[in-house]
C-alpha cells in the first residue's frame, strides 16, 4: 500500500487542531494559560511503544471513539501535572500515601478529560463529514505503556500502528498533558491509500522498514561511542514521526546542545544532527581527551566532540548504505553549539523550500548510568527519501528486519 502524504499531512493538522481546542478547554476550565508545542504522527512498533512511554506514571482518561472515527485516545497527565489540575479543580481533594487520588480528584480528572477530548475530536467529524462516537472517559493511573488503552502494545507487536501525539505546556507553570490517538489501523490506512501511479505517495510497507533501518543506524552510532569513549550505551528511543515542515525545531528539548550538523547527498539526501546536552558534552570530552582542561568545552573539547560527531554519522550512514546498495556522501561535520530550536530551525528552513512536511526520524543514546545523553535527530529530503523506498527490494527488507531481530 502507498501512502498520500497530503492526506496525512491533512490528519495531522487535523490533530494539531483539535490538540488547541484542547488546550483552549484546559485553560478555561482551570485559568492555566496553555499551549499546544508539538503534533506529530508516528508510526510505531511495539519496542518503539515501550521507548517512548518506558516507566513514567500518568494519570489520565482512556476514551473510545467510533462511527466515523475508530480507534482509541488517551489524555495522560504525569503525576506532578495531575496533581496541579486537580488542586484548581477540585479544592479539597487528596491522594493518599501510595499517591493515587481520592474519588472527587478522579471525578475531576474525568470531567475535563471528557472536554478536552470532545473538542479533540470535533475537528475530526467536521472534515469527514460524519459522527463521532464517544465512549465515557475511563479514569486510570498507570505506568508507561499501561496509559494507552487496552490492546494498544499487542496491536502493535502484530502490525505497525499508527500514533498521533500532542504535547500540551503550560506558560508559567510546570504542567504538561499529552494526548494520544490511535486510529483503528486498517481503516486509517484505507483512509490515507494513495494509488499506485499517485506522484506524492509512499510505499508503507517500506516505510516500517526504513524504520528499522534507522534504529540500526542509531545502534550502529551508539556502539561507536562506546569504542572511542570505553562507556557503555544504548539506544533508549527511536522512532519515525511525521510532522509539518516548521514543527521540526520544536522537536528539540529547549535546552543548550553542543554538537555536529552535516547534510547527505544520493539517496536518501537530507541532515543529520547529532547533539549532546552541555553535561553530556562535558562527559565525553573528559573521556576522550588525555589531559585535564581549564575548559572542557574550550578549543580542544569542541575538537573531540566534532571527532565524535564524525565517527558517529559514518556509523549511522553506513547502515542506510548497505541495506540501500548505494553509497551515501555527506559534507564535512558541521560543529554547533546553541540551543535545540536554532540548531534545528535552518535545517527546517532549508528543506520548507521544496517541502511542506518532514519525516523526522528521531534517536536518544544512554547509557545505564546516565553519564550522558545524545539525540540524533534525521531529517531526509521527502523527494529523496521516496526514491530511496522505492528502489528498497523486498528482500533486502527482508534481510534487515532478520537482521534487526538478531540484535535483540
Amino acid at each position: 500500500m502507498r501512502v498520500d502524504i497530503q492526506s496525512l499531512g491533512t490528519y495531522n493538522r487535523l490533530a494539531q487542531e483539535g490538540a488547541e481546542h484542547a488546550a483552549a478547554s484546559l485553560t478555561q476550565m482551570t485559568g492555566i494559560e496553555t499551549y499546544v508545542d508539538v503534533t506529530n504522527v508516528t508510526l510505531m512498533s511495539k519496542q518503539d511503544v515501550e521507548d517512548v512511554f518506558g516507566g513514567t506514571e500518568f494519570v489520565g482518561v482512556q476514551i473510545g471513539l467510533g462511527g466515523g472515527l475508530s480507534g482509541e485516545t488517551a489524555l495522560a497527565f504525569d503525576q506532578e501535572s495531575a496533581a496541579s489540575i486537580v488542586d484548581v479543580l477540585v479544592p479539597g481533594a487528596s491522594a493518599d500515601d501510595d499517591g493515587e487520588f481520592d474519588e472527587m480528584a478522579q471525578s475531576g480528572i474525568n470531567e475535563i478529560g471528557n472536554i478536552m477530548m470532545g473538542g479533540f475530536v470535533d475537528g475530526w467529524a467536521d472534515y469527514l463529514g460524519a459522527s463521532v462516537d464517544m465512549t465515557p472517559p475511563n479514569y486510570v493511573e498507570r505506568a508507561g505503556t499501561d496509559v494507552l488503552p487496552d490492546g494498544a502494545l499487542d496491536r502493535a507487536e502484530e502490525e505497525h500502528v499508527f500514533v498521533f501525539e500532542s504535547q500540551m505546556t503550560a506558560v508559567d507553570q510546570e504542567i504538561d498533558a499529552y494526548i494520544y490517538m490511535l486510529p483503528e489501523y486498517g481503516a486509517f490506512a484505507d483512509m490515507l491509500a494513495a494509488s499506485d501511479d499517485h506522484d506524492d505517495a509512499i510505499p508503507m510497507d517500506k516505510l516500517t522498514v526504513f524504520d528499522e533501518m534507522t534504529r540500526q543506524g542509531a545502534q550502529q552510532a551508539a556502539g561507536n561511542v562506546s569504542s572511542m569513549t570505553g562507556i557503555e550505551t544504548d539506544v533508549d528511543v527511536s522512532r519515525l514521526s511525521f510532522v509539518p515542515i516548521e514543527d521540526v525545531p520544536n522537536t528539540a528539548r529547549d535546552e543548550v546542545y553542543i554538537g555536529t550538523v552535516m547534510e547527505f547527498k544520493g539517496t536518501p539526501g537530507g541532515y543529520l544532527a547529532i547533539l549532546f546536552d552541555e553535561p553530556s558534552a562535558r562527559t565525553i570530552v573528559d573521556a576522550t581527551v588525555p589531559m585535564e582542561l581549564d575548559e572542557p568545552l574550550g578549543e580542544m573539547g569542541e575538537s573531540a566532540i566534532e571527532e565524535l560527531g564524525n565517527i558517529m554519522t559514518s556509523g549511522f550512514i553506513d547502515g542506510w548504505a548497505n541495506v540501500l546498495q548505494t553509497s551515501i556522501d555527506h559534507t564535512p561535520p558541521e560543529l554547533v553549539h546553541d540551543m535545540g530550536t536554532a540548531i534545528l530551525s535552518p535545517i527546517a528552513g532549508r528543506l520548507g523550500q521544496s517541502q511542506e512536511y518532514a519525516f523526522l526520524m528521531d534517536s536518544t543514546v544512554v547509557t545505564p548510568e546516565g553519564e550522558f545523553n545524545c539525540e540524533l535527530y534525521a531529517i531526509p529530503d521527502e523527494r529523496k527519501l521516496k526514491e530511496a523506498l522505492d528502489s528498497l527490494l523486498v528482500e533486502r527488507s527482508d534481510q534487515l528486519e532478520a537482521d534487526q531481530e538478531s540484535l535483540f
